[in-house]
């Protein structure tokens, strides 16, 4: 019978039914694209830590981003026999890829952050370093995390629609030209900023009341640390179940770089042309010729895909069993806004 655990999130009842026990092989889906640093070194220093602690592991090794969710599958379903803990190995694609296997089968996961950005990793305190992250791991506590879904598709950080996606679009173009590092995808972030004028209609409906908005892009968030980078008030409401929404409106291009800038500065929210407010459930339709389907493109956590709408955003009726270092597993939004603000200052 499974145990159960506190959890301090609203999102979920006090206490919640904890996974199976997990005492059993990691099964790491490793992303050898991801990150900055050289694949051959994590791959040694994740083998090396686990070896010395004499903890089973089984490394599934991915090539290409199209083999994440079946190696994902398949580490799943070798956890499930063996009483295991999947683990993902790479950036916010990659986590986001294999949790949604996760979340589904309801087992224990784990998380050794290799991206660019590791807006999942930093939220919870998951260090960089593969060594230090696997370290972590070994000594972390299970602890109830949300969950994003957009027509069932889950998100650990963000879902968005308009300008952002085109943005992640273009700094994947760039950083196959020029390399994976920060610099490149703050450029090319620029570039997008400056040369996107699409707007959209759209009519969203929240708490039964249905609203029109004109947008240049729309942002839902799960990610405190992001948020509050950004200086966006509602952040806090993630730690009680919900989610946020920020709509910018169509502007000029230099307007749109001000509004960059703003965002760097930790200042979007002020904005008088952004609009920010938390939810639990949200429908957004986007408003075309009558009797039209629609799709539209749509990012979770980095990864662009066409959806049909209307696009439902919900959290998830069940959590994500995260392996959370110790020091981190009661960490709070004050946290959460501490660390964003360094990241400020150091940026």
């Amino acid at each position: 019978m499974a145990s159960e655990t506190t959890s301090g999130n609203a999102a979920f009842p006090t206490r919640v039914p904890a996974p199976p026990p997990a005492d059993g092989p990691l099964f790491i889906v490793l992303n050898l694209r991801s990150g900055e640093h050289e694949a051959g070194d994590t791959e040694k220093a994740i083998e090396a830590v686990l070896r010395e602690a004499g903890r089973p592991f089984e490394l599934l090794r991915v090539n290409s981003g199209k083999e994440v969710p079946a190696l994902a599958a398949r580490a799943v379903e070798q956890a499930r026999r063996q009483h295991g803990v999947v683990v993902a190995a790479g950036g916010d694609g990659t986590i986001n890829a294999v949790a949604q296997a996760v979340l589904e089968a309801e087992l224990p996961f784990g998380v050794l952050p290799q991206g660019t950005f590791n807006y999942f990793g930093r939220a919870h305190a998951i260090p960089l370093d593969a060594a230090e992250a696997t370290r972590a791991l070994l000594g972390a506590e299970l602890t109830p995390t949300q969950a994003g879904l957009v027509n069932g598709q889950l998100f650990l950080v963000n879902a968005s629609l308009g300008l952002y996606p085109q943005l992640l679009e273009d700094r994947e173009a760039f950083k196959r030209q020029y390399g994976r590092r920060r610099s490149v995808a703050l450029w090319s972030a620029l570039m997008t900023v400056l040369r996107h004028e699409r707007r959209m209609v759209l009519r969203m409906e929240h708490e039964g009341q249905p609203r029109l908005v004109e947008s240049a892009t729309l942002f839902i968030g799960n990610n405190p640390l992001q948020l509050q980078q950004v200086g966006i008030a509602e952040a806090d409401a993630l730690q009680q179940g919900r989610l946020v929404a920020l709509s910018v409106k169509p502007v000029g291009r230099w307007a749109m770089l001000g509004l960059a800038v703003r965002g760097a500065l930790g200042r979007l929210g002020e904005a008088d042309n952004v609009l920010s407010f938390d939810f639990r459930e949200l429908e957004v339709q986007p408003i075309v010729a009558p009797g039209r389907r629609v799709r539209v493109k749509v990012a979770t956590d980095g990864e662009t895909r066409w959806m049909q709408t209307p696009l439902n955003f919900s959290v998830a009726s069940k959590p994500l069993w995260l392996f959370k270092p110790v020091a981190a597993a009661g960490s709070s939004g004050s946290e959460a806004a501490a660390a964003a603000e360094s990241v400020r200052k150091a940026a």
